[in-house]
């Protein structure tokens, strides 16, 4: 580390920034392995109290209508489009150009992404695209594979007529491997493909290393391929492998069948007993809309939270365990700590927390007999954090209460596999809503709108504009939250220059019926 000593104003902040730093080594009991900061004194503090009362009240004695309840889970009309990721089938060349190699960082949904984009590389290219390899995830910790994770027999018969793909390298190639490119320049390796490249670019620069060597490994390749100007069949090509080529193996799959079936029936007896405990003093619940579920995914680990820099309400000791994690993580250097809590939430760039996602669920419509799927890896705060969204969703579940150990068995501790069953569920779903953007969000917005179904996204800057406002009445809110949201439940939204065929399917990957 390079120090300044030139005055005592930069040497105050050089040893303020090495103590943030050393924090891990001096109080271990603060921070987890690697100097991730972890479950502490400051992370698991009392969870604030609720910080909506008077709106929280409000909705703990909501009531909703036959017909409110009609059209919430009424599913979506058609609206004119129909999923077209079919391609005008193009013989393969007799002769590959050559292996290409991929290497994907991020999380499962990044890493589709990614698995699509190497697909119309290849293609791009002529070339026999080797099976992806993933990454180990730097903030999850996952090693999971490709084959671990997707049906790779599935993949490669899907795209038999599109692409040559193979499983492993033959022999003579064998050297090219992970550990290879990470201890020395190698010439077969591209790492400096631009972010949104153009197929040109794949043609002047990966073309020749694949003519030389027969091989080319391109490392780090997310994101790495642009959106526009690229043939209409290329296009489509990449949607077939997002929505048909790529599909969980099937153990995943059983897994995520058997929480849609019990999400589907009707509560047990414990859950019905726990359900009439928790209503005690309250309008007794009624016959719960059997067979039918919403799937929250609620995004609200540490690292958002910090990231984010807003405030959550746990006083002085979270800002000070959030500030102390952002230096570590990112040295301090994240762009929305210029602004205030204020100015970040009227820009609708504070996530969600479990209480206020539960009022939004509840403004919409959604009553305390809703049968609510939690999909995420784990919330900042725990369950403290979670009981006032439970509290107004008495009959919310996850992957925990509704399978057994046994039955998770094969995914537990296994971030990328915990997200590819709750991503299978999402699909399955007949309402999905996320709690803040994020590529989980983006993955299931796009394949949710290719397949029309009812996707609800949050207005955020309206939501943190209602939040900071502590007189509004619930009635008011409610009728604002209806309001703004009336247009932004599964509505078709073409893409527009630079946005990606992921997230809006169409008109790319999707035709007018």
């Amino acid at each position: 580390m390079k120090l300044n000593f030139s005055g005592s104003h930069s040497q105050t902040h050089t040893i303020a920034g090495l103590f943030l730093l050393l924090l891990p080594l001096l109080l271990p009991n603060l921070f987890g392995p690697l100097g991730r900061a972890s479950p502490s004194m400051f992370s698991e503090w009392n969870a604030p109290k609720p910080r909506h009362m008077t709106l929280l009240r409000g909705a703990l004695q909501r009531q909703t209508s036959v017909q409110q309840q009609s059209r919430l889970w009424s599913p979506l009309a058609n609206q004119g489009w129909k999923p077209c990721a079919e391609t005008t089938k193009v013989p393969l060349p007799e002769k590959s150009r050559g292996y290409i190699q991929v290497f994907l960082d991020g999380g499962l949904n990044q890493q589709k992404m990614g698995i699509c984009d190497a697909v119309a590389v290849a293609k791009i290219l002529n070339a026999t695209l080797v099976i992806p390899h993933l990454e180990v995830n730097p903030v999850w910790q996952d090693s999971s594979s490709f084959t671990e994770i997707f049906d790779v027999d599935h993949f490669i018969d899907v795209l038999r007529d599109e692409v040559s793909i193979v499983k492993d390298l033959p022999s003579e190639y064998s050297w090219s491997t992970r550990e290879y490119y990470g201890t020395g320049i190698r010439a077969t390796r591209i790492k400096t493909a631009p972010v949104h490249a153009t197929a040109n670019w794949y043609l002047e620069n990966v073309l020749p290393v694949l003519e030389s060597y027969g091989i080319a490994a391109i490392a780090p390749f997310s994101h790495r391929l642009t959106f526009e100007n690229l043939p209409a069949n290329l296009q489509r090509l990449r949607c077939k492998v997002n929505f048909q080529a790529l599909a969980f193996v099937p153990h995943i799959r059983a897994l995520g069948d058997t929480l849609v079936n019990r999400l589907r029936s009707s509560p047990n007896k414990n859950q019905a007993a726990q359900i009439k405990y928790l209503l005690l003093g309250r309008d007794q619940i009624g016959k719960p809309n059997t067979g039918k579920f919403v799937v929250l995914h609620l995004r609200f680990d540490k690292d958002m939270a910090a990231h984010s820099a807003c405030d959550f309400g746990g006083g002085k000791a979270e800002k000070l365990a959030l500030a102390k994690y952002r230096q570590v993580l990112w040295q301090g250097r994240v762009l929305n700590s210029q602004f205030t809590d204020e100015e970040l939430r009227n820009q609708g760039r504070c996530p969600l927390t479990p209480e206020e996602i539960g009022l939004l669920l509840a403004a919409l419509g959604f009553d305390n007999n809703t049968r609510l799927y939690l999909a995420s890896h784990k919330v900042y705060g725990g369950e403290a954090r979670i009981s006032t969204l439970r509290k107004l969703f008495p009959l919310m579940e996850d992957k925990k209460s509704l399978a057994s150990v046994e039955e998770r068995d094969k995914v537990e501790g296994k971030a990328s596999l915990l997200a590819a069953v709750d991503y299978y569920v999402s699909m399955q779903s007949n309402i999905f809503i996320s709690a803040s953007p994020g590529n989980m969000h983006n993955a299931l917005v796009g394949h949710r709108a290719y397949m029309n179904l009812k996707t609800i996204r949050p207005n955020m800057a309206l939501l943190g504009q209602l939040f900071l406002n502590k007189s509004m009445e619930w009635s008011e809110f409610q009728r604002a939250v209806l309001e703004g949201h009336k247009n932004r439940q599964g509505q078709i939204r073409l893409r527009k220059e630079k946005q990606s065929i992921y997230t809006y399917p169409a008109p790319d990957c999707m035709c007018q019926a």
